[in-house]
């Protein structure tokens, strides 16, 4: 007689508790309103003033920098199992690179930005394989440098449904191919036109961060000094992004993906009943 697995109709209260962990950090303040608070004015209206041959700069720069970042994923990111991610030394790298955007402004984003991306990768892969990840597969470095799509849910997204699932909808083949396409060809495919594709997917988002960032470094009020804490604030933001992402995907691999969505989305709406009831 074979035994039927009847899948669980609810995550234990341990894995409730850190799928709310996620949803708070995936859900939670937009990078724009942390920098709202860094510059003391509300950053849209600063990125909205950023002329269009500034974002074509911004966008290259951020295709440029992820490159590198996904280079450095499929070579070098199967750290030292045991080490407790160095959030803060992460933090306080991008926050010394981006002192130097800060007094040198857009002149200095082709630089600054690919350092600050390659450092704060290394946080994101340290987060991930506290989570449970395998960083020595293809799949993983990949879902590490999707972390820099997740940045900044549009509200069409988040009227549908959560942000979050939808970008990860909308990269999922594109990261299905590349992982596999690499995980054949070796490291040689990683100029492939498929991983092109998945790059350019998540530069066209991670730019529309980068803007923010370039913004509120440019303002007045700022300089070297500033430069550093809107860096600061751009690593505390990914890798927050990152610790909900890669809880996710670890409760995923326990309960399945159609669970843990089911659970998110009902988090996600308890979160906003909170608030409300707050406010």
């Amino acid at each position: 007689m074979s035994t039927i697995e009847v899948m669980p109709a609810r995550l234990t209260r341990e894995d409730t508790e850190d799928l709310r962990r996620a949803v708070d950090c995936l859900e939670g303040a937009t990078f724009a309103q942390r920098l709202t608070d860094v510059v003391g004015r509300p950053v849209e209206f600063l990125s909205a003033a950023v002329p269009q041959s500034a974002r074509r700069a911004i966008a290259h720069a951020s295709e440029a920098a992820l490159r590198g970042a996904l280079k450095l994923a499929l070579r070098t990111l199967d750290l030292k199992a045991g080490a407790k991610p160095a959030n803060r030394a992460h933090k306080l790298a991008a926050a010394a690179a981006g002192a130097v955007g800060g007094a040198l402004g857009l002149a200095a984003l082709p630089v600054e930005l690919p350092i600050s991306t390659t450092i704060l990768l290394r946080s994101i892969a340290e987060i991930a394989r506290e989570e449970g990840e395998d960083l020595s597969a293809p799949g993983a470095a990949f879902a590490c440098v999707e972390v820099f799509a997740l940045g900044r849910p549009s509200h069409e997204e988040a009227a549908f449904e959560s942000g979050y699932f939808a970008v990860r909808a909308a990269l999922a083949k594109s990261v299905s191919d590349s992982a596999r396409f690499v995980a054949n060809e070796g490291l040689s495919a990683q100029s492939a036109p498929v991983v092109a594709r998945l790059i350019s997917q998540i530069a066209a988002r991670f730019g529309l961060v980068v803007s923010e960032k370039v913004a509120a470094q440019a303002a007045p009020i700022l300089g070297a000094i500033g430069g550093a804490t809107v860096n600061a604030a751009f690593a505390d933001h990914f890798q927050t992004l990152a610790r909900g992402h890669f809880i996710v995907r670890r409760l995923e691999r326990k309960h399945g993906a159609s669970l843990v969505a089911f659970e998110y989305r009902r988090l996600r709406g308890d979160r906003g009943e909170r608030r409300r009831a707050a406010s």
